[in-house]
């Protein structure tokens, strides 16, 4: 079996492929400051749950814009799995996909590995949108090519500015959008800003990506609260919430 994990910001996604087959996948929350032991702990946990027998996995792919887990990961690896993790990064695609940034090493892992999978399965012109701890938009030309993107902040790091910064704004939960975009109290306008906001600026900047492109690309969306936008926005045209997973699984087996 094939482990993958990818150390975001805020989240870290495992999954456990059986060949082609994804047969668990967790979301815990990134722990900077953990030992090896510690991750061990909490993995060890996660397969028991679901009957994962460690012992089968044999190889380890990993992506992530946390250079601390860098260390961390590699110690589980190979102190409880024995294995040595392959870390995915530029280079790791060169012969995949051409990165036409003016500083290929500059692109974050996580972004080239949703971009292999997403051209992988589509073979089409492609824009995808990550709803992470920053909001990214990774653009794909018809010919495989990683051209470029955005980055913004992300729905919570912009909702926790507010309510931080404006001091008789609640923190609200940022699950569910309102029925009206006009609120009727502060909880419903917080609400109705950053969800009908956020999807209106998607839509504004798949509107000009798609100018600029030239072309008529698929709108991909992923991360975690991709559902919560996709329901409302008017450009994304499907949520694949196992992207970057499914792109280290290619990426390890070179598609």
């Amino acid at each position: 079996m094939l482990l993958v994990i990818d150390v975001g910001n805020t989240n870290t996604v495992i999954g456990v492929y059986d060949k082609e087959i994804l047969k668990h996948d967790w979301r815990i929350r990134t722990i900077r400051d953990s030992t090896a032991d510690e991750f061990n702990v909490l993995a060890s946990a996660l397969f028991s749950y679901k009957g994962v027998n460690p012992g089968e996995i044999k190889a380890v792919a990993i992506s992530s814009v946390v250079p601390s887990s860098v260390p961390i990961l590699n110690a589980f690896c190979e102190k409880y799995l024995g294995v040595t993790p392959l870390w995915i990064n530029p280079l790791s695609v060169k012969k995949l996909m051409p990165i036409l940034y003016n500083n290929p090493n500059e692109v974050g892992a996580d972004r080239i590995v949703n971009a292999v999978a997403a051209f992988h399965k589509y073979k089409t012109a492609l824009i995808i949108i990550d709803f992470g701890t920053a909001t990214t938009f990774d653009v794909i030309s018809e010919k495989g090519e990683y051209l470029g993107g955005a980055i913004v902040p992300g729905i919570m790091i912009s909702a926790e500015a507010l309510f931080q910064k404006a001091s008789k704004l609640a923190r609200v939960e940022i699950f569910q959008a309102p029925e009206k975009v006009i609120g009727k109290d502060t909880i419903e306008s917080i609400k109705s800003g950053i969800i009908y906001g956020t999807a209106s600026m998607v839509d504004g900047m798949i509107e000009k990506m798609v100018k600029e492109m030239g072309a008529s690309p698929r709108i991909i969306a992923t991360g975690g609260l991709a559902p919560l936008i996709f329901k409302i926005s008017s450009t994304i045209e499907i949520v694949e919430s196992s992207l970057t997973l499914e792109g280290l699984r290619l990426i390890y087996n070179q598609i």
